[in-house]
């Protein structure tokens, strides 16, 4: 063998021992649960390799023990964003705290998709996540993945809006000026970027795909860059996302306005697979809940408390609803 060929291989090894956390940490490989143990009422959405008895819409920790994990390393996966290298060193102190609550080594890993996210997690080589609001029913029915916090404050309160930006120089005031414009949605799977506009849009005399193609940019930024570039008329951008870029100065937020708005959805959910030990998961669980925000690179981005506790079958309501009215399809190779 090539002594380049060999160079390739063992750099491979070691980035998909980064990410796995060795194979000997992984569990067994999930197997189907049948139908006999596993009724298509406790079944809902959730893929064939999980089964929902206690009603909570998602996937149950795994009787069999072989299918448990309990990594030495934990690895944490934020979602996919424009410039990674920034949020690494942003979550790292949190992820030393996580370290410290659970007694294990904690490895940030950065993915390029969604679909990366909810891979990793099926295959048993991602353990915890932050995973943004339209892909979170992905991962708890393709996944396992359990979610368990959300960002917010002391309050409770937590969420993000839809926003509708144009040019400040625009002659689009209203939703119905947008027809025949070029409009930026941001990926199929996208909650505010595609599946609440094509469910919420037609209340306001508007019809995505009908009076307009929509542009798919791959993200908030790039939509909302495009917009004060003069790329597209116009696009619905998550509130969170455009507000970080303008504390950031990516933009001037005085060359946009926003002509329509939505009420608040829930924001990124962070959680966990299901199948880790179930002591695992409560330690998890305690050192997000327990992580103090206050002066923290998290607390300065986010403008927010802390982690506050959700269930995704409340918390989740709207957005599948939204998935719903969409007929959306539980697919990896439908997620973006």
């Amino acid at each position: 063998m090539k002594k380049g060929l060999v160079l390739v291989l063992a750099l491979l090894l070691v980035a998909g021992a980064a990410f796995a956390g060795g194979a000997q940490e992984r569990g067994a490989a999930l197997e189907p649960i049948s139908s006999e143990d596993c009724p298509p009422e406790a079944r809902g959405d959730l893929d064939v390799y999980f089964c929902d008895k206690d009603g909570d819409l998602i996937a149950d920790l795994p009787e069999d023990e072989r299918f448990w994990l309990d990594p030495d390393t934990l690895i944490f996966a934020y979602t996919p964003v424009e410039d990674p290298a920034i949020y690494e060193d942003m979550w790292q102190p949190f992820l030393d705290h996580l370290s410290e609550i659970t007694g294990r080594d904690v490895r940030f890993f950065s993915v390029d998709s969604y679909t990366a996210q909810v891979e990793a997690m099926r295959a048993g080589r991602l353990h915890i996540a932050g995973i943004s609001t339209g892909p979170t029913p992905f991962a708890v029915n393709l996944a396992g993945y359990k979610p368990i916090a959300i960002m917010g404050g002391d309050d409770g309160q937590f969420g993000y809006t839809l926003q509708m930006y144009v040019h400040a120089d625009s002659d689009i005031y209203e939703m119905e000026d947008l027809k025949g414009r070029r409009v930026a949605h941001v990926t199929p799977t996208s909650n505010s970027g595609h599946q609440a506009p094509m469910a919420l849009f037609p209340e306001e005399g508007l019809y995505p795909e009908q009076d307009y193609d929509p542009v798919f940019s791959g993200s908030h930024e790039n939509s909302a860059l495009g917009v004060v570039a003069g790329d597209y008329d116009a696009a619905p951008v998550a509130s969170e996302v455009v507000d970080r870029m303008a504390e950031r100065g990516l933009f001037d937020p005085n060359d946009i306005r926003i002509i329509y708005e939505t009420d608040s959805f829930p924001t990124t959910s962070y959680g966990i697979a299901h199948r880790l030990h179930p002591d695992l998961q409560e330690k998890i669980r305690e050192a997000f809940l327990s992580y103090d925000f206050a002066g923290t690179p998290l607390g300065d981005e986010f403008q927010v408390d802390g982690f506050i506790p959700i269930t995704y079958k409340e918390h989740w309501n709207v957005i599948r609803t939204i998935q719903e009215y969409n007929e959306v399809q539980y697919r990896l190779d439908d997620i973006d």
